[in-house]
């Protein structure tokens, strides 16, 4: 009994110090390892000692042994994101912005249902957007702005309650914008500046309260312009140059006045740009030049 009882408290101990050297699920090691190992980190600005603690590693934040963190922001990353970064249940934020990776999503990162933040801006990544979106109900900002994502935008995103900031800009992305939209009442940038999309802007846009930038510019976008547009009544930013629409009589009844940016193709309501953010709403303006745009 007193050696199984030394034996408890030396394990406790043991399991104490290895907490506190960086010791993670061996599974989140693993898909950390595969991550490493699917976008060359051999050649990464910043590379990981994958000898060393898994704390030692640049942009890996955890929490109680569990991955909540990943921050490779444009740290040269080459290759695809692995099916097995689904296994880090606990991440809370991800920022592989200005990389290069390419390939489609995995299937399993809807199973980040923790999420807040999910940054891939600035990368090559193609295909579908996972109807799956709709699990990240924690999340406050999903960034994909100059990829080359295609398909629709999907109805899920209207269930992310929480979503503050959704920029899809620069992609190829066709189809509607989906009414759903609408029911993000936090919600406060929504770009889907330079895609493919078409028909009219939904009704529902004008539910949007918090929204302060909507950058809809360079689509196919018709129709009028929504009577809903006056109740946005926190907008800053608002750009719908070069589209298709048949009027712009809404926007001649709203006070342009207070707009930081205001573009359309109705010359006659004098596009306004007076501000510094004016450069980041344009940020998707210039896609990557992309050999394998197409593979």
């Amino acid at each position: 009994m007193i050696r199984a009882t030394i034996f408890f408290f030396c394990l406790m101990f043991s399991s104490g110090i290895s907490f506190a050297n960086g010791t993670i699920a061996p599974n989140e090691k693993s898909a950390l390892v595969d991550l490493y190992n699917s976008t060359n980190g051999e050649e990464w600005n910043t590379s990981w000692d994958l000898s060393a603690s898994v704390d030692t590693w640049k942009g890996v934040e955890l929490k109680d042994g569990h991955v909540v963190g990943i921050t490779l922001f444009m740290n040269n990353l080459k290759g695809v994101l692995p099916e097995s970064i689904g296994n880090l249940k606990n991440l809370v934020n991800l920022n592989l912005a200005f990389n290069q990776i390419t390939g489609v999503l995995p299937e399993n990162i809807v199973k980040l249902k923790k999420l807040k933040v999910f940054r891939l801006e600035m990368n090559r990544i193609k295909g579908a957007i996972p109807e799956g979106v709709g699990n990240f109900k924690e999340l406050e900002v999903f960034s994909m702005f100059n990829n080359f994502l295609s398909g629709p935008i999907p109805e899920s995103f209207g269930e992310l309650k929480n979503l503050k900031e959704l920029n899809l800009s620069s992609n190829n992305l066709k189809g509607k914008i989906p009414k759903s939209i609408g029911n993000l009442s936090k919600l406060e940038t929504l770009g889907l500046f330079e895609n493919m999309l078409e028909g009219q802007i939904p009704a529902e846009i004008g539910n949007l309260a918090q929204l302060k930038e909507l950058v809809l510019s360079n689509n196919r976008l018709g129709g009028e312009i929504p009577e809903e547009f006056g109740q946005l009544a926190s907008l800053e930013i608002l750009q719908l140059q070069n589209n298709q629409f048949n009027s712009f009589n809404v926007l001649h009844a709203m006070d342009t006045q207070r707009f930081l940016v205001f573009d359309t193709d109705d010359k006659s309501l004098n596009p306004r740009f007076n501000d510094i953010q004016f450069e980041r709403s344009r940020m998707a303006d210039t896609k990557f030049e992309d050999a394998d745009e197409n593979e």
